[in-house]
């Protein structure tokens, strides 16, 4: 196991890329590190830990925070056992400077050997998520509404939307443009949609992970004073179109089961639904 400088954080990010494969279990995308890469280089290296094998990256883990790490695993070996063996050990040990004691969780691709090894030394599966995936190979249509892509002078809109869209959001001007420096943000976007009024109501990321690959939407959100009126649907739709522009093959998010609003956007912007995903915990 190591831990990537910050000048080290291109290779990992083109070893997710060669991950990203259609029909497989989603994992940790590029764009999930372009996203934390908000917080700035240094942070963003700090939170990765790869596992290697003959001088060769087979795993890689992003802590999203202390108490979470999330892997993604070679599609070739996320059943090699030995593999699996050494990541569980490494999650399990405080000891190893990856998870800390207590009540922590490991998501991993589901179908992988990871989490069946740590639900046997006692883990528990967490509540579940819901995967969602859009084909594009076919025309993405018009999504009714303005949609712009946010550049430097439309960035206080963006962070506008996103802290309206969620509590407690910490975005700020600061962060956007560490975010856009960042390695993954050269195949992404960020977009803002408006109303007939020219108010910026929604907005969205969007994260490709190169040609014939999955992108990613994270995050994507509705102004809490304009919601109700279909402005998710719209936005989801100009993100999938906006992928399709960037050469991805498909679209894929992922939102907490509960949140059947989330599920229902989705799925009325032409996501398909796909198998439930759940994370492992150790209760501490």
């Amino acid at each position: 196991m190591g831990r990537p400088e910050v000048d080290g954080l291109d290779g990992v990010v083109r070893v997710l890329r060669e991950w990203q494969v259609d029909g497989a279990p989603m994992q940790l995308h590029p764009g999930d590190l372009g996203w934390f890469w908000r917080f700035g280089g240094e942070r963003t290296a700090a939170a990765v830990r790869t596992w290697s094998r003959g001088g060769e990256v087979v795993a890689v883990g992003m802590l999203d925070d202390p108490e979470l790490l999330r892997l993604a695993i070679a599609p070739e070996l996320q059943r090699d056992e030995e593999l699996a063996q050494r990541v569980a050990e490494d999650v399990s040990l405080p000891e190893r400077d990856v998870l800390i004691e207590g009540k922590v969780y490991v998501e991993a691709p589901t179908g992988s050997l990871v989490p069946e090894l740590l639900h046997k030394d006692g883990w528990d599966f967490d509540d579940p998520w819901v995967p969602l995936r859009r084909d594009l190979s076919t025309p993405v249509s018009d999504p009714g509404l303005r949609v712009e892509v946010v550049g430097p002078e439309q960035a206080a809109e963006r962070i506008a939307v996103q802290r309206a869209s969620f509590d407690g959001s910490t975005f700020t001007d600061e962060r956007w443009h560490a975010m856009a420096a960042g390695a993954p943000y050269d195949d992404a976007q960020c977009l803002i949609a408006r109303n007939e009024q020219g108010e910026a109501v929604a907005g969205v990321t969007v994260w490709s992970a190169g040609e014939g690959r999955p992108g990613l939407l994270e995050p994507m959100g509705v102004h809490r004073a304009h919601r109700g009126r279909r402005y998710g649907e719209a936005i989801t739709i100009a993100a999938a179109r906006a992928l399709q522009e960037l050469g991805a093959s498909s679209a894929t998010v992922a939102t907490p089961a509960f949140n059947v609003g989330a599920v229902a956007t989705y799925r009325s912007a032409g996501f398909e639904q796909l198998g439930d995903k759940r994370d492992v915990y150790r209760k501490g």
